[in-house]
């Protein structure tokens, strides 16, 4: 058997070896990162690249970011982001072509400025797509590979490689879809009524241990009945979805909002008293006093609600009884004033601060 053939089957072997790696890592984790650095890592070991990257679209932005790098110029490369078609690596996003440049000076979509701010020489440069049905991905980018060695069985292998990538990425993104579609409301895009209880216990827990209050608002739209019943479903979905939006708008990032159920909304205020509660209750209420909903449809509906609250550990112990307490004073404003705020422990407010 000649050298060649020898050479040859040993990379033969190699291949198989790797395909069995990246196969195994795929159908063995979901996890997306830990994925990507196996497929990432057996690439580097077959085409001994000087540094290599995997970009990912930024699809919002319409720019690819640096999702894995590894060599020299990694630490460097973190924060850089390419605008889609900057730098062959762009042009490659852009156009969903492969390109290998064994000679980067002279290429016309060569982008200095990342040598410039990591310092790095990039010589030659192996792009490759990772292309999903409708879309690309993101981009594999080998550095300074030994381009003699390189040739049509290598560019199918790694392009291989490539789709094992792109097959990872999108299974990732349809398993965090299915996730986002259980503890979601499709009407409003606000958590649901199975996600309130989970969330819930986990608060429970943090500030039993360490000491915190939080404060419960349970919300019920007056007169929501009325609204589907004169201007149907449709115009009441649309109405609860811009409602949705609305009480999103009035709150923290680390709080959160719920659809309990029907024209039921739950919102729970992590690290706040009942006093610092009551100031988001009055300004849902305000805002939803201010606002005139369902303009597109040329309906200009004014909707108003009432609000309980109640406070972890002063009213309620558990998930279940907080809901209830907050629940129980929604209805004492729902059978006396309506548009208003009732408080554990303290009543309906009959005035401005007073109760």
């Amino acid at each position: 058997m000649s050298e060649a053939t020898g050479t040859q089957l040993t990379r033969q072997s190699q291949e198989l070896t790797i395909f069995h790696d990246v196969a195994k890592a795929l159908t063995s984790s979901l996890d997306l990162d830990s994925i990507l650095q196996t497929i990432m890592e057996k690439m580097a070991e077959y085409f001994r690249p000087d540094t290599w990257s995997l970009l990912m679209v930024d699809e919002q932005r319409n720019e690819l970011y640096f999702a894995i790098a590894v060599g020299d110029a990694a630490e460097a490369l973190k924060n850089v982001r390419l605008k889609m078609g900057e730098g062959i690596a762009g042009w490659v996003a852009k156009h969903g072509e492969q390109v290998i440049s064994s000679d980067v000076e002279h290429d016309p979509r060569f982008a200095k400025r990342v040598d410039e701010s990591t310092h790095w020489q990039t010589r030659s440069v192996i792009c490759v797509p990772l292309r999903s049905r409708l879309r690309v991905l993101g981009v594999i980018q080998l550095v300074n590979v030994d381009l003699a060695q390189f040739h049509e069985p290598e560019v199918f292998f790694l392009r291989a490689l490539c789709d094992y990538a792109a097959i990872a990425i999108e299974n990732a993104r349809w398993v965090e879809k299915i996730q986002e579609l259980t503890i979601t409301d499709d009407c409003t895009g606000l958590y649901n009524a199975r996600h309130l209880y989970k969330t819930l216990e986990t608060e429970v827990y943090r500030s039993s241990r360490f000491g915190y209050e939080f404060s419960v608002l349970f919300i019920d739209l007056d007169h929501f009945k009325v609204v589907n019943d004169t201007h149907g479903h449709l115009v009441g979905s649309k109405l609860l979805a811009e409602i949705g939006n609305l009480v999103k708008a009035q709150l923290r990032l680390i709080d959160y909002a719920f659809r309990y159920g029907g024209d039921e909304f739950v919102v729970l205020l992590p690290q706040t008293g009942k006093d610092q509660a009551l100031v988001v209750a009055k300004r849902l209420r305000d805002a939803l006093r201010a606002s005139t909903l369902c303009r597109e449809e040329g309906i200009n509906l004014k909707v108003s609600a009432s609000i309980g609250l109640a406070t972890y550990p002063h009213d309620a112990r558990d998930a279940h009884d907080i809901i209830r307490q907050a629940d129980e004073m929604m209805y004492l404003v729902k059978n006396t004033t309506r548009d208003n705020i009732g408080i554990a422990q303290r009543g309906v407010m009959k005035e401005e601060g007073s109760f």
